[in-house]
C-alpha cells in the first residue's frame, strides 16, 4: 500500500518524508483496520500483519515474537512481554523496522535520529541491514555501553554535550537537510508497536491491565491504538486498564495527572537510573493522558531505589532488564494502586547493554 500522511490537527495531506506538520503528529490516514483472518499464520513476528501494516516488508531482522511469559514477584503475578528479545535488545527494534521499510520505499539513502541509547542501536543497527547511512545525535552523558552499541552498527554517532534536548536540537538542526527518522513522531515507529498488542492477545488473550513505563511515550500510544483496533474489529469486548509509569527524577506525565491537565508541561529532567525515559516532554502526552482517563488507568512515579530493588528481584528470577524496563514493575510492586486480574508488564530493554 501507498501511506497517505496528514496532520493530526490541521487534517493536512502531508509528504511520506515529512515528520510532523507545523509541531503537530502526523497519522496515517489509510492505515488498514485489523482483520484476524489475514494474519500470515506461517509467520510470528512483526510481519505476521503484514496485511494491517502501513508498509511493505524489503528488509527484516525479526522484529516482534517476542515471549510472554507468567511472573510472581513479591506476592504480585503478571505476565512479562519480553520486548528486550528483540533483534537489538530493546522494544524500538518493532517500530524502527517498519519505519525502515517505508523510508526504503521512499527512496531514502541517508536517516537522521536523536537517541538516548536504545533507539539509536535500533536505526543503526536496521539502516546497516538496508544499506543506508546512520546518524545519531546522543546526549555525551548517555551510557558508554549504550553507545558503543550505536557505534558497532558502523553509524555516524554524534555525542552533544548537556542535557538530553541538546542532542534532540542538534539532531533537528540535521534534518533540515536530511530525513528524520524520529522514534518519538513517526506514525510508523507507532503503527509498529501496535503489532505488540495483537501478540499479548494471541498469546494470554485480552488483559485486564497493561501496565507500561513512557518517555516520549511511542510503546504505550501503540499499545492503546493496538488495543482499539482489536476491540474495533469485535477481537476483544474492552480496552484494558491502561497505567503508565515514570522516574520521580523525569516524571512529566504523573505531573499532568495529578494536576488534572489534559498536556503535559516541560520540566528539567533530574539524574535517574532510568535514563531511557528521561524525556523532559513527551511527543505523544495528551494522547496518553486522554487513554488513562478513557480506561480507567492512572500515572504512577517511583524512585530510584525502587526501581533498582525491582531490577533485582527480576534478575532473581532470570530476566535481565535493564532499570528503566524495571519501572513499571516497581510501580506494580510500590502498591500505590491496587490491581487486578491479568496484568500485562513490557520490559522494554535488556540489562546485557549496561554489564561491563
Amino acid at each position: 500500500m501507498r501511506p497517505e500522511l496528514a496532520c493530526e490537527s490541521c487534517g493536512k495531506v502531508c509528504d511520506p518524508l515529512d515528520w510532523h506538520c507545523e509541531g503537530a503528529r502526523l497519522r496515517i490516514a489509510n492505515l488498514p483496520p485489523y482483520d484476524h483472518a489475514l494474519r500470515d499464520r506461517q509467520t510470528w513476528g512483526l510481519w505476521r500483519f503484514a496485511a494491517m501494516l502501513p508498509a511493505t516488508r524489503r528488509i527484516s531482522l525479526g522484529a516482534g515474537g517476542t515471549p510472554l511469559v507468567p511472573v510472581t514477584l513479591a506476592g504480585h503475578a503478571f505476565h512479562a512481554k519480553l520486548e528486550y528479545c528483540n533483534p537489538t535488545g530493546s522494544f524500538k527494534d518493532r517500530g524502527t523496522e517498519l519505519m525502515v521499510n517505508h523510508f526504503l520505499a521512499q527512496g531514502a539513502d541517508a536517516l537522521v535520529e536523536d537517541s538516548s541509547g536504545n533507539a539509536g542501536a535500533s536505526l543503526a543497527a536496521y539502516c546497516a541491514a538496508a544499506g543506508i547511512q546512520a546518524r545519531i545525535f546522543a546526549p555525551a552523558s548517555a551510557p558508554a555501553a549504550k553507545l558503543a552499541h550505536i557505534r558497532a552498527y558502523g553509524a555516524d554517532l554524534v555525542t552533544v554535550p548537556g542535557p538530553r534536548q541538546a542532542a534532540a536540537d542538534a539532531c533537528l538542526a540535521a534534518a533540515e537537510t536530511a530525513v528524520y527518522a524520529s522514534h518519538a513522531w513517526s506514525p510508523f515507529f507507532v503503527a509498529g508497536q501496535m503489532t505488540c498488542a495483537w501478540e499479548i492477545c494471541e498469546q494470554v488473550g485480552a488483559p485486564d491491565v497493561v501496565l507500561c513505563c513512557a518517555g516520549h511515550g511511542g510503546l504505550f500510544s501503540g499499545l492503546a491504538r493496538g488495543f482499539r483496533a482489536l476491540q474495533d474489529a469485535g477481537r476483544i469486548e474492552r480496552l484494558p486498564r491502561m497505567v503508565v509509569a515514570q522516574a520521580a527524577g523525569c516524571d512529566p506525565l504523573v505531573r499532568a495527572w495529578e494536576s488534572g491537565l489534559d498536556e503535559t508541561s516541560a520540566m528539567t529532567p533530574a539524574a535517574s537510573v532510568a535514563d531511557g525515559i528521561a524525556v523532559a516532554q513527551p511527543v505523544h502526552g495528551a494522547e496518553i493522558l486522554r487513554v488513562l482517563r478513557e480506561t480507567g488507568g492512572a500515572a504512577l512515579r517511583v524512585n530510584d531505589e525502587q526501581i533498582l530493588a525491582a531490577q533485582q528481584l527480576l534478575w532473581r528470577q532470570g530476566l535481565l532488564a535493564e532499570p528503566t524496563s524495571a519501572v513499571p514493575v516497581a510501580a506494580l510492586l510500590s502498591g500505590q494502586l491496587a490491581l487486578t486480574g491479568r496484568i500485562v508488564i513490557p520490559l522494554t530493554g535488556s540489562g546485557l547493554k549496561l554489564l561491563a
